[in-house]
């Protein structure tokens, strides 16, 4: 039938191994209701301690929203504060709505899971092209194209990125594979913008329209994956990071109003009561699929024993019915995940895996849905857990993933478990000890501070065949640089050693210092530049690692 996976041994395997584990489980601990109290204190402390300095919680427990509420400051510089209809970027939880969006293509039966990628993206090339010709409309959903993690987020951030979905689709073929395709999983966010052109393309509408006219206004989410409106903008958080133990503004990541290129990968926009409801979807959806009699027909749909008008989740674009195997496919796992000593220590956790737009692991025998969303001044986590009726959403306006952790785990914990672990004190120490571990082991480049040539040497304009122009010119008897396509991208070259120079760039936050490296002819001509992380490593993994700025004065003799 069309739709359907087609599984392989390895998966059946992964399949029974997280079933058994599942299955295993001891019996659900008898546990009183949540202090509601108690957890608001611990919110309070976690804003504090981590220098977030606002957040949405929602708490929904067998259908009732136990917890739905905003603390702290939308907006330090305002003095707005948060409150259930604040605004924040979901960054990576949007994840889940653009592998929704491409389901229900599927279910209309418009395409496969298993079908080609150029079968249906043309334009779509990567540098291998076995891999091209394999790549499935699966595959751009679990994160194993084989290129390093984060390949081409150098389109994406920081923000406002001056590349169109459709040059980053075409410059997918300068990217080159660190892994076998499938081998390996490694987190790419170009793949959901692919997806989303997808989406966009049959749907003859942009991919944030599909999302809002098919799921955000048939299920009452108050989201925006699109355009806002100006009451939506008067309620909305502002960003924020921390130097030093000082809070200080991001205003790049902040809520625009208008659309961003990475939006199918993380762009949306919500606030708890969207929240609320994406969340009652989920858990009506698992609970249904749940106790779907398997041995009604395969064209056995969903539904809700609640009004259609009322329904949270059984109506999508005036589709009164959700197929079970739509549900199973988004949900089931289908990439194994690292699992680190840490979360097998915190949730006694034994696997960890990758559906499409969500992680799944076993914490204390349970199945856990989840996924995380990070921006520089702009978090979510989203979790649901179908066995106990459990969902949980935090927004936050901070950079700390503390503050979101601490308060995630003292919720499910307390359902979970008979932990009375002190999270917030918990993520304190382990942050402690994290920073006194880089400070032992950290090493500084050292260098001359003394460059082969004269300075006006270096000046001139280079281009890269996929990032685009960069420019550097003398100003005040110092060498500045700035990309073409990323505007936040502007620096001063300190002078390091040989024809090499440190990127000082503008703005701290929107990247991390570098080395820019200048390749000389036998008469001393600059020929290029390529550019590397400030370490004393050699990374392979960094943004800048297949770009090569070619001397546009060099090319023209």
């Amino acid at each position: 039938m069309k739709g359907f996976f087609n599984v392989n041994k390895d998966f059946v395997r992964l399949t029974a191994l997280c079933a058994l584990l599942i299955t295993g489980r001891a019996n659900a601990i008898e546990k009183p209701s949540l202090d509601i109290e108690s957890l608001e204190q611990t919110i309070e402390q976690s804003l504090q301690r981590f220098y977030t300095p606002g957040m949405s919680v929602v708490v929904i427990k067998d259908g009732i929203t136990i917890l739905k509420k905003g603390f702290g400051m939308a907006s330090i510089e305002q003095q707005t504060l948060v409150d259930t209809e604040t605004y924040f970027r979901i960054a990576s939880t949007t994840k889940a709505f653009t592998a929704l969006s491409m389901a229900l293509l599927v279910q209309d039966g418009i395409l496969s899971w298993q079908d080609k990628v150029v079968d249906h993206l043309p334009e779509f090339r990567l540098k291998d092209h076995w891999s091209t010709g394999e790549f499935t409309i699966l595959d751009l959903f679990i994160h194993h194209a084989g290129l390093v993690s984060g390949a081409g987020d150098a389109m994406l951030w920081p923000e406002p990125s001056g590349f169109s979905r459709q040059q980053i689709i075409q410059n997918l073929k300068y990217l080159t594979p660190e892994y076998s395709f499938r081998s390996t999983y490694a987190y790419n966010n170009l793949m959901y913008i692919v997806a989303g052109e997808i989406v966009a393309k049959y749907r003859e509408k942009p991919w944030s329209t599909v999302v809002e006219d098919e799921i955000l206004q048939p299920l009452g989410i108050d989201c925006f994956a699109g355009e806002m409106g100006a009451a939506a903008m008067k309620n909305i958080a502002h960003p924020y990071g921390e130097r030093e133990g000082e809070v200080y503004p991001i205003p790049r990541n902040g809520i625009l109003g208008s659309e961003t290129v990475s939006s199918a990968a993380g762009g949306m926009v919500c606030n708890a009561n969207g929240m609320e409801s994406w969340l009652k979807f989920w858990l009506e959806m698992t609970k249904t699929s749940e106790t779907t009699d398997a041995s009604e027909s395969e064209e056995q749909t969903v539904s809700a024993d609640v009004n259609q008008e009322d329904s949270i989740g059984q109506t999508i674009n005036s589709r009164a019915i959700l197929k079970p195997e739509l549900i199973d496919m988004l949900l089931r796992s289908h990439r194994l995940l690292p699992l680190y000593k840490s979360e097998k220590e915190r949730n006694g956790s034994h696997f960890k895996t990758y559906a499409l737009g969500w992680r799944k692991a076993d914490i204390a025998g349970y199945e856990v849905i989840s996924h995380t969303g990070t921006l520089s001044g702009m978090q979510a986590y989203v979790l649901f857990i179908p066995e106990i009726h459990l969902g949980v959403a935090i927004l936050n306006n901070g950079s700390n993933y503390a503050a979101r952790s601490s308060v995630m785990q003292t919720v499910i914990k307390h359902y979970l478990t008979d932990s009375d672990i002190d999270w917030v004190e918990h993520f304190e120490t382990k942050l402690d000890e994290a920073e006194q571990k880089y400070l032992e082991n950290y090493q500084a480049p050292i260098g001359s501070n003394k460059v082969s040539l004269p300075l006006t040497s270096y000046a001139g304009n280079y281009q890269d065949i996929w990032f685009g122009d960069m420019n550097i010119e003398m100003k005040e008897n110092t060498l500045r640089l700035s990309m073409a396509k990323m505007s936040n991208l502007k620096a001063k070259l300190e002078p390091w050693q040989d024809n090499t120079f440190v990127i000082r760039w503008d703005n701290k936050n929107a990247a991390s210092d570098a080395f820019i490296q200048f390749q000389l002819d036998g008469a001393n001509k600059v020929l290029r530049a390529t550019i590397k992380p400030f370490s004393v490593d050699e990374k392979c993994n960094h943004n800048f690692r297949d770009m090569i700025f070619e001397k546009l004065e060099i090319q023209q003799k």
